[in-house]
């Protein structure tokens, strides 16, 4: 599958005016991370878990 094949989807933090936003897409075990104003260029691949630690740190939480 490639990556425009997925389901991507933006924060509900996210403003409908563009600016600095990223999407998310998880696929078997793996969670895809792209620029949002640059959607065909490559994404960032990450464990599941690294990605609960990330979001998990950014909004203010222990891992």
């Amino acid at each position: 599958m490639s990556t425009t094949e997925l389901a991507w989807f933006k924060s509900s933090y996210s403003g409908g005016g563009g600016g600095n936003c990223v999407e998310v897409a998880v696929r078997a075990g793996t969670v895809l991370v792209r620029d949002s104003k640059e959607p065909r260029r490559d994404a960032l691949t990450v464990s599941p878990r690294a990605w609960a630690a990330f979001t998990g740190l950014a909004a203010g939480r222990s891992i």
